[in-house]
């Protein structure tokens, strides 16, 4: 090993370590650059300004809030949620789940599609939010992993604003060119105005006619009408989501005795719990 010892040996040897040290800095500044880090906290709250708020019926609204630069992506793993913090009428402290409409793809900001009840104690807090704002969001949370590929199809069976987190795993399934999973979903309510998202979803199915399905159920429906009428059964399941299979997994999400009939249903069809999973 003598010959390392020499100058002209040294200088070569140095060089090459250079560029090794080089290269792997490069490496890492571009898969820095390529994987952008979140600006989520799963310990501590970070505040996001509201800079939009689109009022879409007498009681939601679409909140547009913004990531600290132009690139941030909020961070948010498919099929999770952000917990949201706020104050109720009297003043008190109130944190609730949500799931934003928005991926990691749709870069510098994130929304937010919020039915506000009246007595909803967040839904007080979102009333009276104004552009200028700021929320306070801690996240992510929960246990839905996803990875694409996992599973041949869904089946999605959402109630009311249980359609946010269906919507946002539907999206990142179809806009990966990478992903064949096809999408099943019954989605309820109680009247035509109550349907959320209805335009983005259309837009899925239309885009996407081969993989995205969605049949409406609607517990008072207009006089024409093509969907599905009164609440969801075990016949329609039957009909509108892909039958039990090991590559095959039913999400569901909506009120809680939605939730338990929905478990009833699944049940006697044939899907085991592995199959199963409630937002």
């Amino acid at each position: 090993m003598d010959f390392l010892h020499t100058p002209e040996n040294q200088i070569i040897v140095g060089v090459a370590v250079a560029f090794v040290a080089v290269g792997v800095a490069a490496l890492y500044l571009y898969s820095s650059k390529k994987q952008p880090k979140g600006c989520l906290n799963p310990e501590n709250f970070r505040e996001f300004k509201l800079v939009k708020r689109d009022q879409l019926s007498h009681n939601v609204a679409k909140f547009k809030f913004a990531l600290p630069t132009p690139t941030s992506v909020l961070g948010l793993p498919i099929g999770q949620h952000i917990s949201c913090r706020g104050k109720d009428s009297q003043g008190e402290e109130v944190i609730k789940p949500y799931t934003p409409t928005t991926l990691d793809s749709d870069v510098g900001y994130f929304e937010l599609v919020i039915k506000m009840y009246p007595q909803g104690r967040m839904s007080h807090h979102f009333r009276e939010l104004r552009v200028g704002d700021y929320l306070a969001v801690r996240g992510p949370k929960g246990r839905f992993k996803y990875q694409p590929g996992e599973v041949r199809a869904f089946g999605m069976l959402a109630g009311g604003s249980g359609i946010t987190p269906m919507f946002q795993v539907a999206r990142a399934i179809l806009e990966n060119p990478k992903d064949r999973t096809n999408v099943h979903l019954i989605y309820a309510n109680v009247t035509y105005e109550d349907i959320l998202l209805k335009e983005e979803l259309d837009g899925l199915a239309t885009n996407y006619p081969d993989r995205f399905k969605i049949y409406y159920v609607l517990n008072q429906p207009p006089e024409v009408w093509n969907g599905g009428v009164g609440f969801v059964s075990k016949e329609m399941i039957e009909t509108h989501c892909p039958a039990p299979a090991h590559d095959v997994k039913i999400l569901r999400c909506g009120p809680p005795p939605m939730n338990k009939a929905m478990a009833a249903h699944l049940d006697a069809l044939g899907y085991a719990p592995e199959m199963q999973f409630q937002f």
